[in-house]
């Protein structure tokens, strides 16, 4: 029997004092000044097993509908999480993944896509947020066929059992 072996990062001590984060991993200490860490716990309402009914504009103007599933898991100590993505389209099934990463430094979150219809297509840039009373707004400006596009994401009406993302 093979075994393999795999050296394997064990964060030893995180604290937040003030406004100070403070984290020993690896033999190394990691220190941020000023650190914001409020909005450390946004996403933790996404954590689980969901069942997802979509909405998307297409570009006829015209809304599709379909349903899927959502599996959500935070990375990092909380840091980061990953969602992963089946859509039931009228066209197929597909999937897709959004990757989550809190900066402490900016006190905002930066999420990118990976869609399974392009799986070697280049990432775009990351939209980049915050919640704000309950509301998450992220923008990001991208370039589509020459033209550069901004890009607003907004996660608003969370409950403990539903949010709505536009």
């Amino acid at each position: 029997m093979k075994y393999l072996y795999r050296a394997v990062a064990i964060t030893v001590f995180i604290s937040a004092i003030g406004s100070t984060y403070v984290r020993y991993s690896q033999g190394a200490i990691t220190v941020v000044k000023d650190a914001n860490v409020s909005g450390l716990h946004d996403f933790d309402f996404l954590v689980g097993e969901w069942r997802v009914h979509h909405r998307v504009l297409n570009a006829s103007k015209k809304w599709n509908e379909f349903d899927g599933t959502a599996s959500n898991r935070p990375l990092m100590e909380g840091w980061a999480n990953v969602e992963e993505h089946t859509f039931d389209r009228p066209a197929g099934v597909s999937r897709g993944i959004a990757m989550r990463a809190y900066d402490a430094k900016s006190g905002q979150w930066a999420i990118w896509w990976i869609d399974s219809r392009v799986p070697h297509g280049a990432v775009d840039p990351p939209v980049k947020g915050r919640f704000e009373n309950g509301v998450g707004t992220f923008y990001s400006d991208y370039v589509k066929d020459g033209k550069t596009m901004r890009v607003r994401f907004v996660w608003s009406l969370i409950t403990e059992k539903s949010d709505r993302k536009s």
